[in-house]
C-alpha cells in the first residue's frame, strides 16, 4: 500500500491543494484512497466534507489531527495520501516521514521558501537514509518557462533533489476545492492545460 506524504515546513505552500489533487488522481484510477489530514487547520478534511455524493469516494481518518499519524487507514485502502501541517517537527515529523514511500514537497520559487526547504530536506534525508523513500519537489504557482522556475531548478540541482513538475497559478484549484473536487473529477477538456502539467507528476506517483 503506497503512502504519499505531502510536506513543507512553511504554511501556505500549497500542501492541501497538492494533497487533494493527488488523492483525486488515485481515486480516478479506481484505487481505494484514504486522504489523512494531519494539519490542525483540517483543510483536506473540509475538502472531503464538501465532496459531492456523486464523486469517486475518498476515505479519511475520523480522528483529531494530532492523533492521525498513529492511526490505521480504513479496511480495504490501497493508497494513502497524508497532508501535513507547516512546522511539523519532533516525533510527529519522524513518524509521518518514516511512513512515506514517496514524499512530495511543494515549493514556491521565492528565496525564503527555497532556503526553508533546504533545511527541511536535510532533516528528511537524515530520517530516510535507511529507507527507500523517494523525494520529489513540485514547483507551485510558477510557469516552467520563467526565470523564477529556472532559479528553483538551479537551487534544487545543488541539493540533488528532482523537481517532479510545476503547477501554474490558476483559479481552477480554488474553484474546484470549494466544491470538494480535484482536476480529475471534471471534464478533462476544461482543465486540459493543467492536466498536461500533472501528467509527469502522475507518472512519478505511479512508478
Amino acid at each position: 500500500m503506497p503512502v504519499i506524504v505531502i510536506a513543507n515546513p512553511k504554511g501556505g505552500s500549497g500542501k492541501s491543494t497538492l494533497s487533494t489533487n493527488v488523492a483525486g488522481f488515485f481515486a480516478s484510477r479506481g484505487h481505494l484512497v484514504m486522504l489523512g489530514d494531519a494539519d490542525i487547520q483540517q483543510s483536506s478534511k473540509l475538502w472531503l466534507e464538501l465532496r459531492p455524493t456523486g464523486a469517486t469516494k475518498i476515505a479519511t481518518w475520523e480522528l483529531q489531527a494530532d492523533l492521525v499519524l498513529t492511526a490505521k487507514p480504513p479496511r480495504g485502502t490501497t493508497h494513502v495520501v497524508i497532508d501535513t501541517p507547516g512546522g511539523l517537527g519532533g516525533w510527529r515529523f519522524k513518524e509521518v516521514v518514516g511512513r512515506a514511500d514517496k514524499l512530495l514537497i511543494p515549493i514556491m520559487p521565492s528565496i525564503f521558501d527555497m532556503y526553508a526547504a533546504q533545511a527541511f530536506i536535510t532533516q528528511v534525508r537524515e530520517i530516510t537514509k535507511t529507507t527507500k523513500t523517494k523525494l520529489g519537489i513540485i514547483g507551485m504557482r510558477v510557469d516552467e518557462r520563467t526565470i523564477a522556475a529556472s532559479k528553483l531548478r538551479e537551487f534544487m540541482d545543488k541539493l540533488d533533489v528532482p523537481i517532479v513538475g510545476y503547477l501554474r497559478d490558476t483559479q481552477y484549484y480554488l474553484h474546484l476545492a470549494a466544491h470538494g473536487l480535484s482536476l480529475f473529477d471534471i471534464t478533462p477538456g476544461k482543465v486540459e492545460k493543467d492536466l498536461q502539467q500533472w501528467q509527469v507528476i502522475c507518472d512519478w506517483l505511479e512508478n
